[in-house]
């Protein structure tokens, strides 16, 4: 399924470092039906994940919080709106340095601004969408390269 986004990421035989960052809220609703090990894959497709962050708001349940743990996720639990914290915190990564891939988790079209800046960095950018029904045409176009998760 991500055979295709490898040989689009490559980087020359080093392993691109990858920031995976998931928009709980707006991905993992019932009616995507999205396993956290799929997002997983679909950022490690293109690369070593250097960052892998879920963002979750306050009213995230400690199960979730620990599944999402348990699979090599940072959860970020936050009670502002979580697009924000994501946002600040891709910024703030990219502009680091120290990423390669920039993987954004989302169906929010509000990401599309945080991906147009990596990409006039120089960090190549990846869109992954919940379902097709999920997908945002805006963060897809945006992006390098998206990828749709099946359900």
């Amino acid at each position: 399924m991500f055979g295709r986004l490898r040989r689009v990421f490559d980087q020359g035989g080093r392993q691109p470092r990858v920031v995976l960052l998931v928009d709980g809220p707006n991905v993992l609703r019932s009616e995507f039906d999205v396993d956290l090990d799929d997002v997983r894959a679909a950022g490690a497709a293109v690369g070593r994940l250097a960052v892998a962050r879920l963002y979750l708001d306050e009213h995230a349940t400690p199960g979730l919080i620990q599944a999402a743990e348990a699979r090599g996720f940072e959860v970020v639990v936050t009670s502002g709106d979580v697009d924000v914290k994501l946002a600040i915190d891709g910024t703030e990564l990219v502009h680091g340095g120290d990423v390669d891939v920039l993987a954004v988790a989302s169906r929010d079209t509000d990401f599309k601004p945080l991906v147009e800046s990596a990409a006039r960095r120089g960090v190549r950018t990846l869109a992954i969408a919940p379902g097709e029904h999920g997908r945002s045409d805006a963060l897809g176009n945006a992006a390098h390269d998206d990828v749709v998760l099946e359900g």
